[in-house]
């Protein structure tokens, strides 16, 4: 061991220091006492490997207070921890420009912040109530190029598409949406034309009305599909949003607080916003496709080997 001060190789072990047990080295030649340099998650003093233990059971689907019970984190720490992954996953995200795909499908997957839209109070934040995920997929790919999280409205649809666009190349491609009246004229201003567009309006059945608990939570049946044509020329045989609607979902798997009925649900919106950009980077660079065999990024050339959780933490 090289001493930091006086670079003598006179060193030797001095105990240990803090809950870690972190080995302290002292210096016999200018009695300086330091110890190894530990690589830290940000400003936390958990350890690097017990951080990514908890991220990676939330990421399968654990809620918080689960993975406080079975890591021993506090649970504002591991929300903490979240917060700080979110920020340097974000990072990976960030670099996803310049792609060239050939059929994009979007789609919405609805959540909710604190309460349902039907208890929200007008004294409430206009965070609380209803939010909604904006997803766009590469059909060929099923690289998630962006994400836009907001209310369903037409602000929200404009920051989701023009955010998609700076994420593409000049090269024309298939766009297919669901039937969301907001991507018609959005798309129209955003792309000018670089797209061929289509909708996909899928009709379902009665739902919710029987008084059974079995009927009352059991899917709806699809009773009609209409597909409509906004521009250009798009195949009829790719006009789909079967594969953006599988990936919604994984989300729903994979992100406890996406799980219906249950009490797991986000209470801030900053922490559905950081657990949606980490399970999106988690996605597409460290969790291997079953159908490619290899992660989405590889897929789409943007990285030549599959990523551990540790790598997307230090991508910043």
């Amino acid at each position: 061991m090289t001493c930091i001060r006086c670079q003598h190789q006179t060193c030797k072990r001095f105990g240990y220091f803090g809950k870690r047990r972190i080995q302290r080295w002292r210096c016999q030649s200018c009695k300086a006492t330091f110890c190894e340099a530990h690589p830290n998650l940000g400003n936390h003093y958990v350890a690097p490997e017990r951080a990514t233990q908890a991220l990676a059971m939330m990421l399968e689907g654990m809620s918080i207070r689960a993975i406080s019970r079975l890591t021993g984190l506090h649970k504002n720490t591991v929300l903490s921890l979240m917060q700080t992954a979110a920020a340097k996953a974000s990072h990976a995200l960030d670099a996803i420009h310049d792609l060239r795909p050939r059929y994009l499908q979007c789609d919405e997957i609805w959540c909710f912040v604190g309460k349902k839209a039907k208890r929200v109070r007008k004294s409430d934040p206009a965070e609380i109530g209803d939010q909604w995920v904006f997803v766009a997929l590469d059909a060929e790919t099923k690289l998630v190029p962006c994400f836009e999280i907001g209310k369903r409205t037409k602000e929200t649809t404009l920051r989701f598409l023009a955010n998609l666009k700076q994420r593409l190349s000049a090269d024309r491609f298939q766009l297919t949406t669901d039937g969301f009246h907001f991507y018609e004229r959005g798309v129209e201003d955003v792309f000018a034309g670089q797209t061929d567009f289509a909708q996909l309006v899928k009709l379902f059945g009665d739902y919710g009305q029987h008084d059974t608990a079995e009927a009352r939570y059991s899917p709806p049946r699809i009773t009609e599909v209409i597909s409509r044509v906004r521009d250009g020329r798009p195949d009829p045989e790719h006009i789909s949003t079967s594969h953006v609607e599988r990936s919604n979902l994984s989300l729903r798997m994979h992100l406890r607080r996406f799980t219906r009925l249950t009490n797991a649900h986000s209470k801030k919106l900053e922490n559905l916003k950081a657990a949606v950009t980490l399970y999106f980077a988690w996605y597409n660079f460290v969790r291997v496709n079953q159908a490619h065999r290899v992660t989405p990024a590889m897929e789409a050339g943007l990285t030549d080997r599959v990523w551990s959780l540790a790598e997307l933490l230090g991508a910043a």
